[in-house]
């Protein structure tokens, strides 16, 4: 109706997702680097959450245009109000498998067939599943089992799972802690900020063909920040009725009153709470800031885990040098030494350095052991953590094995 009055190609802000439209915010930018993370690693689970209308059916969508369809086979499951054994034959129907009559067994003996089939074809599965909130408990678990499916060490299907803020709380429970320990890396996106705001009107706006008509105020940003709470659905839905007002006055620019007017409009048509930002628990003390979270509890769970693995092989290490200074004594008692030095007390000099070493190295582990502790106790968010700041960097995190 108004693209032509303006002479937009499209209409900038259509409510369905578009991956042409993605506009790649900090924290947009960030989940796209750990979905393509995911998708390089090949195995496990890529969770990414945000508010409903926070862009994440457009990045993965954005996402999937860009894989090799030569060498990755993706589905995609948008419906998930699903129980377990509707899962799976969800997931057959997904990948194109027959599932006419197929029981249980049978769905699960043609999936991994399915699988297997890709390998000498050099192709692997990911499946992404959407609005990952809605699985019940045995849903999650039938998931879990789909990703046992292996070829050697070589996994079969990958699998991402996105959704609103629950699916975190769901990840937290105790009957997701096996699932939990395969997700190699955890994103939540957050809103845009006040700047961004802006940058994502214009950049909108710019993908039709915009020549700054209409004119746009710099006083509308902050309100329309405010009002949005910075969520692109909510941005979209103002915008569309800024744009249409525009349109029906015969006016080429837009300002703070007629936002208020937009907004009123909207909150008399769909409510007063229409445009009512979600309230956010106060971040913990020591927390950091939207996008810079505490850790989320598996990670922290699987680094201490591994850490412990490590100490175990530092104290075998310090039993092996102990059990050997005997015949490490003997050997050096055949050696010419200065007067007055016994061959045990060389033989200590020498083991004396590697294991004050090792003792060194202990203490310094105590020190991130103790902040890992800390974090899971007060992490809210599966924010940027320290670990998916290395992921962004391209650095494994590999939390997910066991």
């Amino acid at each position: 109706m108004y693209e032509k009055f303006f002479g937009f190609s499209a209409s900038p802000f259509q409510l369905n997702p578009d991956p042409s439209f993605l506009f790649e915010s900090k924290g947009h930018r960030r989940a796209h680097a750990y979905l393509s993370y995911g998708v390089y690693q090949g195995e496990g689970f890529i969770v990414v959450t945000g508010e409903v209308g926070a862009g994440k059916t457009t990045l993965v969508r954005a996402l999937l245009r860009e894989l090799d369809r030569e060498r990755v086979v993706a589905a995609q499951l948008v419906s998930t109000q699903l129980e377990a054994d509707d899962l799976l034959r969800s997931v057959a129907i997904a990948f194109g498998v027959p599932v006419h009559g197929a029981g249980k067994a049978e769905l699960l003996g043609a999936i991994e067939a399915h699988l297997l089939a890709l390998v000498p074809k050099g192709q692997r599965a990911l499946l992404i599943v959407d609005e990952a909130q809605n699985l019940s408990a045995r849903a999650m678990e039938e998931l879990r089992m789909l990703s046992n499916f292996q070829l050697g060490q070589r996994a079969l299907l990958q699998s991402f799972l996105v959704g609103q803020p629950e699916l975190r709380d769901m990840m937290r429970g105790a009957s997701m802690q096996q699932l939990s320990q395969r997700i190699i890396a955890s994103y939540h996106l957050g809103p845009l900020e006040e700047r961004e705001t802006r940058a994502y009107v214009e950049h909108r706006l710019a993908r039709v063909g915009w020549k700054n008509d209409p004119a746009l105020d710099e006083r509308l940003f902050e309100p329309l920040h405010r009002v949005t709470g910075g969520i692109p659905r909510r941005i979209n839905s103002v915008f569309n009725r800024l744009l249409l007002g525009a349109y029906l006055a015969e006016r080429h620019e837009i300002g703070p009153a007629d936002l208020e007017s937009a907004v009123a409009e909207l909150r008399e048509e769909l409510g007063p709470d229409a445009l009512v930002v979600p309230a956010v628990s106060p971040a913990p003390a020591g927390a950091a800031a939207e996008g810079r979270g505490a850790m989320p509890p598996f990670l922290v769970s699987s680094i201490i885990a591994r850490l412990d693995r490590i100490e175990r092989h530092i104290a075998a290490l310090v039993e092996w040098s102990q059990a050997n200074l005997e015949s490490e004594s003997a050997l050096a008692a055949g050696h010419s030494m200065r007067p007055g030095k016994s061959a045990r007390s060389l033989v200590k000099s020498r083991v004396a350095s590697p294991m004050s070493r090792t003792n060194a190295l202990r203490t310094r582990m105590d020190a991130p052991r103790s902040r890992l502790a800390d974090a899971g106790s007060r992490a809210e968010t599966p924010a940027q953590s320290p670990l998916e700041a290395q992921a962004r960097n391209g650095l494994p995190i590999r939390a997910g094995q066991k």
